[in-house]
């Protein structure tokens, strides 16, 4: 039985849209690109960009059998680039049914920062 949590002071989530235009690139190739992404902000850990499956070019990405768990947001599936060759397995991540208190990032994608050339965030 996983262990569900919820967030608190003790361990605050929060989720906003993110200001101005957010854009992946990995392998030379524009992943995401959205005017519409989330920062999510979890306890000490740095903000995450969040971005609509339906800004991302889902063409790029390939599935992958790795999952992980946070009791805080529920299951996670993985997603590579293949464009990004070795460093990029694994590289996305996302909640496919998210728990109640981050159900906002349901239908989102986010990328490990190490993992692709570049994560812009700026305005446009």
């Amino acid at each position: 039985m996983k262990t569900i949590k919820i967030p608190s002071a003790d361990h605050p989530i929060t989720i906003e849209p993110s200001a101005g235009r957010v854009r992946v690139l990995a392998g030379g190739k524009l992943i995401a690109d959205s005017r519409n992404a989330l920062t999510l902000r979890e306890s000490d850990y740095a903000p995450v960009q969040y971005i609509p499956r339906a800004d991302v070019d889902m063409t790029l990405l390939a599935r992958t059998d790795n999952a992980t768990y946070c009791p805080y947001k529920g299951d996670a599936a993985y997603y590579s680039i293949a464009a990004g060759g070795e460093r990029a397995v694994n590289a996305v991540w996302t909640y496919e049914a998210p728990y109640e208190a981050v159900a906002a990032i349901k239908d989102h994608l986010a990328f490990y920062p190490n993992r692709v050339d570049e994560i812009e965030h700026g305005p446009g």
